[in-house]
Order: structure tokens, then C-alpha cells, then sequence
């Protein structure tokens, strides 16, 4: 049997300059989290991605601040000249409950969030943090422009 080996994490998985900034689990941790990324994306002149950056970070910071017990709630930005990629991790499990979210039709009162997420986003998902941080969750989204079809294979 091979002896098992686990490779280190890069430390930017997603390439570009990296930002966090950790928050207590408060009812504010939505708007400065939103602060913070607007902060970041102009000054890297992404001015076309504030407003969905904005609602797609207030999205997913509220959902760690309402539906988890987690102290603390960190937010990662990736930043490159052509995207962003936000992720918030916090100490809740990956829950079937985010799933189902995607699933929420209109006749329901909450739960629409991650869809308006998934409509903005070029790419997003949500998986646990690894064997570093066993039991935290990362909900992740980038926005920017999609990369051209050049025709190759």
C-alpha cells in the first residue's frame, strides 16, 4: 500500500494579490466585509465589479453570521487584473441547507441569496477548509470577465 502524502496548499490558490481581514460574528460583519472588498476593488480598478462584488460579499458573510455559531468570520480576496475571488470561511459545517438554498422558489421568504450569488458570479461553491482547519467551511464566488474562447481545444 503507497504511504499517503498530502501536499501543501499554495498559499493563493487563486493567483494575484491576496487580502484578509478577520471579523467577529456581529450583525456589522456584512457591511464591513462589504467595505473592505469595495476598498479593494478600487484601488485595483475594478470599478465594474463593486456593485456585484458588494452584494454577493453581503450575501455570504450575513449567511455565516446567521447560520453559524463561529466566532469569527474571515474573508479572503484573490485579485488579478481580470478577476476577484472572494471567500468567507467560517466554523459551520457545509450543510445540505446550502444546496437546498439554490432550490428556493419564489413563494419562499428567504433562502433566494446564493441564487442571486450563483446569477452574478462566474464561478462559486462552497466546500470545508481542508485537514488544516477540519470543520470550517469556505463559501467562495469570483466575478470578472469571463476569459475568451480563442477556438483551441
Amino acid at each position: 500500500m503507497p504511504e499517503a502524502t498530502s501536499k501543501p496548499l499554495p498559499i493563493n490558490p487563486f493567483g494575484g494579490e491576496t487580502y484578509r481581514l478577520t471579523l467577529p460574528n456581529t450583525a456589522s460583519a456584512a457591511k464591513l466585509a462589504r467595505d473592505f472588498v469595495t476598498s479593494l476593488l478600487g484601488v485595483s480598478r475594478h470599478h465594474d465589479l463593486v456593485d456585484d462584488a458588494r452584494v454577493c460579499v453581503t450575501e455570504v458573510v450575513t449567511n455565516a453570521h446567521r447560520h453559524t455559531p463561529t466566532p469569527l468570520i474571515r474573508v479572503h480576496v484573490a485579485v488579478t487584473n481580470q478577476r476577484v475571488t472572494v471567500a468567507v470561511a467560517d466554523d459551520g459545517p457545509v450543510a445540505p441547507q446550502l444546496l437546498c438554498a439554490l432550490r428556493a422558489g419564489p413563494e419562499r421568504e428567504g433562502g433566494r441569496g446564493l441564487m442571486l450569488v450563483e446569477s452574478l458570479a462566474l464561478a462559486w461553491g462552497a466546500n470545508t477548509a481542508g485537514e488544516q482547519h477540519p470543520g470550517r467551511k469556505v463559501v467562495w464566488f469570483t466575478l470578472g470577465r469571463p476569459v475568451p474562447d480563442d477556438g483551441r481545444a
